[in-house]
């Protein structure tokens, strides 16, 4: 593989870095900035959010420029974004330095995944992809844990301290090693756009957020589940967070293979198994064992979902594959944000901290239901052809 693919993954280990540390720090900055427990939850709902507003926005209004100055702007911005929050005085301030990184999420992978494909031969390029998101995947298996130990023995701020380094490294590997490109290629806008409004399209972007809000209701408010419910000291939550970083891989692995074979069944059979793990990590979070088991499978059934969720929608996508993958990545935070703010609601208005497993498991069972609405369309449409077929031939 060209060396220009390893500045793309340390980039995507940057930024997956500093999407999932916030969860294992909620305590420390809420604690350090005088706010509520869900009230730091909201720097994940903001992060998202902005990630949402982005990625469909800059999709449509950078796509003549050269790639490799789109990505290098991208990691100004993310790099701007992080040293804002590691100086942050206030809460305020922190939120809209983690808005403003947000914004090079959703287009850098989109982007990167282009640049990736066009650095080697045809028959590598998957592998090309699969090797830029590597650095997502290795983000919560060393990244996350790391940051959140940081965090935790040096504060808050030392860990996005940690993370602007890594990303004017990434930036600096991005303007070396990635070879200059032409402009995106011109594309009709207007016709993605109605691509994008086929049901089927739409029903596969509200699986992604229902699938993903159900993740992050819980996830996000994984280190005071840890400490609080299950009698784990805050130094206990780095090591158990490389359980889910681990977990994360064997999923996406297992879900991508899985979703090669049988893409629906795959679907559908993620999403149970994600709801069933946050049903039982809700009843067993007092066991100490059982909690550390829970929060490795949580991470294996969250991934478990992604390869299904993204092929679904590019499936039914045909013709508008740029904005599809752009809106696929902001549906993904959509549902971030959406379970995190679910997830503060039910601490704050609701049961307490100690349902939050189990209002996270409503939102996949949603998705399943979806699914099969989606899946009972596609069944309808092949009768309706066979049908089509076979009146055509008796005549």
């Amino acid at each position: 593989m060209p060396i220009a693919l390893w500045a793309l993954t340390i980039s995507a280990f940057a930024i997956g870095t500093t999407e999932f540390v916030i969860m294992g720090l909620l305590p420390e900055v809420a604690a350090n900035l005088g706010v509520s427990l869900s009230s730091a939850g909201l720097l994940v709902t903001g992060y998202a959010l902005g990630v949402f507003v982005g990625a469909p926005l800059l999709t449509a209004t950078t796509g003549r420029l050269p790639r490799k100055t789109l990505l290098v702007a991208l990691m100004v911005v993310f790099v701007v974004g992080n040293l804002a929050c590691a100086i942050a005085p206030d809460y305020t301030t922190l939120m809209i330095g983690r808005v403003v990184a947000s914004f090079a999420h959703g287009a850098f992978f989109g982007v990167g995944s282009v640049v990736a494909t066009s650095l080697v031969p045809k028959e590598k390029q998957a592998s090309a992809i699969a090797l830029m998101f590597t650095g997502l995947t290795v983000a919560n298996v060393l990244g996350v844990p790391f940051g959140t130990w940081l965090g935790q023995s040096y504060g808050w701020r030392a860990t996005f301290w940690a993370v602007t380094v890594i990303g004017v490294i990434a930036l600096a590997a991005t303007a070396v090693l990635v070879p200059r490109s032409q402009g995106g290629e011109e594309t009709d806008f207007g016709k993605e756009v109605r691509v994008l409004m086929r049901p089927q399209v739409m029903l596969g972007l509200l699986m992604t957020v229902l699938g993903f809000g159900g993740v992050f209701a819980a996830f996000t408010y994984i280190a005071p589940i840890l400490t609080d419910l299950s009698g784990f000291p805050a130094s206990a939550v780095s090591p158990i967070l490389l359980l889910f970083g681990l977990g994360l891989v064997i999923g996406n692995l297992a879900g991508g293979k899985l979703a090669d074979k049988k893409l629906m069944a795959t679907l559908l059979g993620s999403l149970v198994l994600l709801a069933a793990v946050l049903v039982l990590f809700g009843l067993t979070v007092d066991n100490k064992v059982a909690a550390i088991i829970g929060v490795g499978l949580m991470g294996m059934a969250a991934f478990a979902t992604v390869p299904p969720l993204q092929m679904r929608v590019l499936e039914k996508a045909t013709g508008a594959p740029n904005l599809a993958s752009s809106a696929n990545i902001a549906a993904f935070n959509l549902g971030n944000a959406a379970g995190a703010w679910l997830g503060g609601v039910t601490i704050d208005h609701g049961p307490g901290l100690h349902a939050v497993p189990y209002v996270a498991a409503l939102l996949p069972l949603a998705g399943i239901v979806v699914a099969l609405v989606s899946w009972k369309m596609d069944a309808g449409r092949a009768t309706a052809q066979h049908g089509s077929s076979s009146d055509t031939a008796a005549c």
